[in-house]
This record gives C-alpha cells, sequence and structure tokens, in this order.
C-alpha cells in the first residue's frame, strides 16, 4: 500500500449511510429515487458491524440517512447499538416521528441530532409540521436541525421559510440544500434567502472537490465520496478496510 494510500486510510473521520431507499414520501427529485416500494439491503446487524468497525477505524461521526430512515424497520437498534460509539445523527422527513409508537421509541431511545428536511417551502401544511415537530424534539433534549430544500423557482417561500426557522433556530441550525439535476439555484440566490447574511450550506455550493475526511454510503452497499456523485464502487467486505478499498476504485463524477 502507498504511502498516499495509507494517509487516505486514517483520515476518513465523517460517514453517512443511506439505510435503504424506501420513503413513502418518494419525492420525484430524490437524488436517491427514494420510493414506498423502495428496496432495502443493509441488514440490521449488518449495519452496526460494518459503523463499529469504521468506528474504531478512525470515523467520529456518523449520519443515518435513506430513503427515510425512520421507515427502516431497525432504525432504533442502530442508534442504540452506534450512539455511545461516536456523534450519530439522522436525517429525515419527520412524517414517521407523528406516529406515537415511533415518537415514543426515540423518546427512550435517542440520537445526538435530528435534521428534519423541508423539501417543498410552498407547502404551508409541511412547513408547520416540521417546526412543530422541531420544537418537540427539542424538548426531548435532542438537538434538532433543519435542512431546507432549495429549488430555483421557490426562491420566495424559501426566504420566508428561512425566516420562520430563525424563530425556532440559529442559523448554525439551518442548512441551505440546493435541489440538484433540475431547477438548481445560484449561490447567489441562496444568499437572497438570507438577506446577504452568512449561511450554512453543503461544501460543494462554490465548487465540487473531493472530501478528504466525509464519504457516503448507498442503500445498494456502494461508495463514493458524495452522495449526489457518480462513478460509486461497491463494498468488497462490509467493514473499514471494504470501504477504504471500495473508495480506491472510485471514479468521481460531479453530479453537474
Amino acid at each position: 500500500m502507498s504511502k498516499l494510500l495509507l494517509k487516505v486510510f486514517g483520515m476518513i473521520e465523517m460517514l453517512s449511510i443511506d439505510l435503504s431507499n424506501c420513503c413513502s414520501k418518494g419525492c420525484p427529485f430524490c437524488y436517491n429515487s427514494s420510493n414506498s416500494a423502495g428496496q432495502t439491503v443493509w441488514r440490521t446487524d449488518e449495519v452496526i458491524g460494518f459503523l463499529k468497525d469504521c468506528i474504531s477505524n478512525g470515523v467520529k461521526a456518523v449520519s443515518l440517512g435513506g430513503g427515510e430512515p425512520f421507515e427502516y424497520n431497525g432504525i432504533f437498534q442502530v442508534i442504540e447499538a452506534i450512539y455511545p460509539l461516536c456523534y450519530l445523527s439522522v436525517t429525515s422527513n419527520g412524517v414517521p416521528l407523528e406516529d406515537k409508537a415511533i415518537w415514543n421509541k426515540l423518546i427512550e431511545i435517542k440520537p445526538d441530532k435530528i435534521h428534519l428536511t423541508i423539501h417543498n417551502p410552498n407547502d404551508e401544511s409541511e412547513v408547520q409540521r416540521v417546526f412543530n415537530r422541531l420544537d418537540r424534539i427539542k424538548e426531548i433534549g435532542i438537538k434538532p436541525g433543519i435542512n431546507l430544500l432549495v429549488a430555483s423557482d421557490k426562491i420566495s417561500s424559501s426566504k420566508v421559510t428561512y425566516k420562520m426557522a430563525l424563530e425556532h433556530l440559529s442559523s448554525e441550525q439551518i442548512i441551505l440544500v440546493p435541489q440538484r439535476y433540475s431547477s438548481t439555484p445560484t449561490p447567489k440566490q441562496l444568499s437572497e434567502i438570507t438577506g446577504g447574511r452568512p449561511f450554512q450550506s453543503p461544501s460543494c455550493l462554490l465548487k465540487c472537490k473531493v472530501p478528504l475526511n466525509f464519504v457516503s454510503i448507498s442503500w445498494d452497499k456502494k461508495v463514493n465520496y458524495c452522495s449526489f456523485a457518480g462513478g460509486k464502487e461497491p463494498l468488497s467486505s462490509l467493514d473499514y478496510m471494504g470501504l477504504f478499498t471500495a473508495l480506491t476504485k472510485v471514479d468521481f463524477i460531479p453530479c453537474n
């Protein structure tokens, strides 16, 4: 193994994993093509074993996504197993948390942080649902956050929603996520949403480049440095070495 590869081997500190591509919302713009009939190929024991091995090799933060992670049958087993070992966050549309049984389970078994996503700032019912649930997440002791998906044709409503979000959170807890593949906003349009004030957004907003300490694992057990990028490679084994080996073969293809 070359000195360069050995260096990269120990640099992965943050990892996101999509537990499935099953999501009842089935948004047409989803990068994961998630839908209500989506597939689940990760067994719960596989997720836990894989993440534990990655953490033992230097990963410090894990983000669980999907699909909709709270529609994954083993979500609470994963949270319970991984929470004591590293910083653990979950990105959700929040809809399953309206179910009393799931909510009560979350009160019992908590991650460090939950980011709720607002997909459509034009939909007042969705926006209000997210803010209501966000306040309840704070009440049970979980750090909250919002991912506001921004499309170029929804700048005005995004601006209104961002202003409302500031009544619940600080700007550091709100991430403006540019919609990809269609209706992608410019950096200037994102700045308009905040009135020119500093904001949080993915690091690729200005320039697409391969991160050195972050990787993404997709629902079908493939790897790349970004969830949106093409050129994913399958895991050669369900452990850190399998992750690293796949990364050495990745052909990073920017989403734009």
